[in-house]
């Protein structure tokens, strides 16, 4: 995924070198680059963000049931 996505980069660069101002370059840069790429990239990794913050309240509600579990006189 990256591969492509620097690709592209590497493409809205020479675009951006071919405009013929540095401000119009700038913003094709922008518009056609990072903005389609930044977005791309975050939906790319929507899943692995849900999959990664599953995962660690799972370990959460296990170090929890593990301390709840190692002393059974504290409740008394």
């Amino acid at each position: 995924m990256y591969i492509i996505a620097i690709g592209w980069l590497y493409v809205t660069v020479l675009v951006a070198a071919n405009e013929p101002s540095i401000i119009a370059g700038i913003i094709s840069f922008s518009f056609y680059g990072l903005l389609p790429c930044g977005l791309l990239l975050w939906m790319s990794g929507t899943k692995v963000r849900r999959q990664r913050r599953a995962h660690q309240e799972l370990l959460a509600n296990q170090r929890l049931n593990d301390s709840n579990r190692s002393d059974p006189e504290a409740d008394q």
